[in-house]
């Protein structure tokens, strides 16, 4: 145990028990699990308390929790809710988001607030699916019309920025070399897909029989394509996140129907109750506080950035969505508020930009901090301006929904004229 303090470990796993029941405190304004985790690791962080340092365990761990994130959301990913217009505008959404990112990253960059104008804009463009599929799941929305349309918002400012990493910022290969490399593996992993996929049916039911033994045969393969994909995107110079996404996306369309949800809970108390929470502890962590009350002017990075999100995500979707008529008025802003919710992406650019000197400490401390805040604002004034997060009415709930739980039951049919009464 000399590589790493078991100490920091027990403090940190002891944080991930506190936060879910700070939570659930009766307080009149509700704080997302994942903004507790965060406060708590600042607090108990260098910058804090000095309870707990980042070592090789808790970074393998904290990045093992990043890669399980967006695993996870590649496996809440369902085309067939988001296909068709949901998605045609979530993709409209982002190419706007993308041109408005890097139009105002660049003028920020001619003025000296930033110093690099590529990772400002592929940071201003993200959406943090990981974060909101919790968030939403808990508020009882994300089954709804409403929730398919924030998944096709957040899949695509998710994987679209995921890509834009991979290619531009591909450490020292050029552009056409990333895009090579990406392509390769994406074929690979369409191919992993694929193959995964033919799997006959007899074969996948010897497999699920051991879903509930101790061999847990289905939750092994799919750490086995994780873990693989993952190794693949670093060997190609990608970002690992790209192989966890794949990943999942692929574990998701194999996995469908009443009968995968036991492999989809395993995988929620994975990473939601262990590796996850490690990730967003150790961001906490890791926050430069200091940089960002460095000075006044360094304050004031953290509102801009915030307010950015809002405008560079936010205003798109609400201008695109303004003639969805399968979209209610007063879920236009709400809508617009949850896209402009980022953090996962944030921490893992700006932490790309520290390491390569291409960004202040006190930049990348601001737009993490505005991404927290985004994470702890914009989802609850969602929820509060679409009418809180009361289930979806009957008429809102999705049909793929309706034909999973089946036909309500009705009243009985009458019996013939004349037919004798059946037995009790």
């Amino acid at each position: 145990m000399t590589a790493f303090d078991l100490s920091t470990f027990v403090v940190i796993v002891g944080v991930a028990v506190l936060a879910p029941v700070i939570v659930q405190l009766p307080l009149r304004i509700g704080i997302p699990v994942v903004v507790a985790e965060i406060a708590l690791g600042i607090v108990i962080g260098p910058q804090g308390l000095g309870l707990a340092q980042e070592d090789p365990l808790i970074e393998f761990l904290s990045n093992l929790g990043l890669a399980f994130l967006f695993f996870l959301a590649g496996m809440e990913l369902d085309f067939n809710r988001i296909r068709g217009r949901p998605l045609n505008l979530a993709v409209g959404g982002w190419v706007i988001s993308v041109a408005l990112a890097f139009s105002i990253a660049a003028g920020l960059h001619a003025s000296g607030f930033v110093i690099s104008g590529l990772l400002t804009g592929a940071a201003l463009a993200t959406t943090a699916l990981g974060a909101l599929l919790p968030i939403l799941r808990d508020a009882g929305v994300l089954n709804t019309r409403f929730g398919a349309n924030v998944m096709a918002v957040g899949a695509v400012g998710e994987f679209g920025p995921i890509v834009l990493i991979a290619v531009l910022l591909g450490g020292d290969s050029s552009t056409i070399t990333s895009l090579l490399l990406l392509s390769t593996f994406v074929l690979l992993a369409l191919a992993a897909g694929f193959g995964a996929h033919r799997i006959p049916d007899r074969v996948l039911g010897r497999i699920n029989q051991s879903m509930h033994r101790s061999g847990q045969l289905p939750v092994r393969l799919s750490m086995l394509l994780l873990i693989a994909l993952v190794y693949l995107a670093s060997e190609f110079g990608l970002d690992v996140i790209l192989g966890a996404f794949a990943a999942g996306l692929i574990v998701g369309l194999i996995a469908r129907g009443p009968e995968a949800e036991p492999l989809h809970v395993k995988f929620d108390g994975i990473g939601y109750g262990f590796l996850i929470p490690i990730f967003f502890i150790n961001s906490g962590m890791s926050f430069d506080l200091d940089a960002l009350l460095a000075s006044p002017t360094t304050m004031l990075r953290l509102p801009v950035f915030l307010a950015l999100l809002l405008l560079v995500r936010g205003l798109p979707v609400f201008l695109l969505y303004r003639r969805d008529s399968d979209l209610p008025r007063h879920e236009r802003w709400p809508l617009a508020l949850l896209s402009a919710t980022a953090l996962p992406l944030i921490v893992a650019i700006t932490e790309i930009g520290v390491e390569t000197d291409r960004m202040h400490p006190a930049t990348a401390a601001a737009l993490v901090g505005a991404g927290m805040i985004s994470v702890f604002l914009y989802p609850m004034l969602a929820l509060k301006l679409r009418g809180g997060g009361d289930a979806a009415a009957v008429g809102d709930v999705i049909p793929a929904q309706v034909e999973l739980l089946g036909p309500s039951p009705g009243p009985p049919d009458p019996a013939p004229a004349g037919s004798a009464p059946e037995p009790a």
